[in-house]
């Protein structure tokens, strides 16, 4: 970031598509590709959640590189041998490099990685997504929700604009802001999107109808992270996730739905911002809290009516090898 400036994200990513008819030239194969999604990244814990929602788990594989990396690359540093045991990477810009030895871009995740080449296939994180509802939907379990409703189609695009703009990428343009005036110009953004999300969530229990969407997924991790990380690593101050009385209990709603809070590691989570953005950080300090205990208190959400998954059901258990630490879920915090 030059000083002065304000954020602006990287929008162009490799969008090669994965899809039922195989148009881009990679058709939907169980087995074929591996996702690749480290759980720190909220735009990748959002690919682990839908995965998890529509049970593609048997579909594609997930790989998940460590919380912290360099300049360079996402690294597997969690694996044995520190290698992704189907990819056989160190670390993830050798799927790029694979693709074009020359990749002059940022070495993102989610990516979906073609197992039978090495090659990147795409990271477009709002692609991604996108298909696995709509071109995977060979492989989603009974009682897989509809993430994507035809009538509401229109308020969602809008809606997920809306939060994508001013909420996921507004707390970056507070934290990596290059000057006090461009600061204090994202902070504005972000918590009139904010109030806005609390008046809205105060009499509905989902962002979309009464059924979880894809917009949920997407403004979920945002919230996630806030107390942790965003409140004060990205100086997002005005006040904490827990003191804003709707959008907090909508946040522990969605936590304590099976396919949300099970893919979430705050240790992760923490990890990821305090040592990786050593401008903001430079001691590479990780803050001991906050305590994460109460996101499991009740949250009384039922009582605004709605139900979770539709017609359909929750996901089932965690597939083994693909839990989360319990030492660094909220109940970690119970004891």
């Amino acid at each position: 970031m030059t000083s002065g400036q304000e954020y602006n994200r990287d929008m162009n990513y490799v969008t090669t598509r994965i899809t039922a008819d195989g148009r881009d030239g990679f058709g939907v194969e169980a087995g074929r590709y591996r996702l690749i999604a480290a759980r720190a990244c909220p735009w990748a814990n959002r690919a682990i959640i839908v995965r998890r929602l529509l049970g593609l788990e048997d579909a594609f594989s997930l790989g998940t590189p460590g919380p912290t990396h360099d300049k360079r690359s996402w690294t597997f540093d969690l694996d044995e041998g520190g290698r992704d045991p189907v990819l056989g990477y160190e670390r993830l810009q050798e799927a790029y490099f694979a693709l074009d030895p020359e990749y002059p871009r940022g070495i993102t995740v989610p990516a979906m990685v073609d197992i039978t080449t090495g090659k990147l296939v795409t990271n477009d994180f709002d692609r991604i997504t996108r298909d696995f509802s709509s071109e995977w939907t060979a492989f989603h379990r009974d009682g897989a929700p509809d993430l994507w409703p035809a009538e509401h189609a229109d308020e969602q695009e809008e809606v997920m604009q809306r939060v994508f703009t001013e909420v996921n990428n507004g707390v970056y343009r507070c934290g990596f802001a290059g000057s006090q005036e461009r600061y204090e110009e994202a902070y504005e953004r972000l918590w009139t999107a904010l109030d806005w999300l609390e008046e809205r969530l105060s009499t509905q229990r989902y962002l979309i109808g009464d059924t979880i969407t894809e917009a949920d997924v997407r403004l979920f991790t945002t919230l996630v992270r806030f107390d942790p990380v965003y409140h004060g690593h990205f100086k997002c101050n005005r006040q904490r996730l827990a003191e804003m009385p709707a959008l907090w209990a909508y946040a522990r709603d969605l936590y304590q739905t099976p396919g949300f809070g099970d893919t979430v590691d705050f240790d992760q989570i923490k990890a990821h911002y305090y040592v990786v953005h050593t401008d903001i950080n430079p001691t590479r300090i990780i803050p001991t809290g906050p305590n994460l205990a109460n996101w499991l208190d009740p949250h009384h959400r039922e009582e605004l009516g709605g139900h979770p998954f539709g017609d359909g059901t929750p996901p089932g258990p965690v597939r083994p090898g693909e839990e989360v630490d319990p030492a660094h879920t909220a109940a970690a915090d119970l004891r």
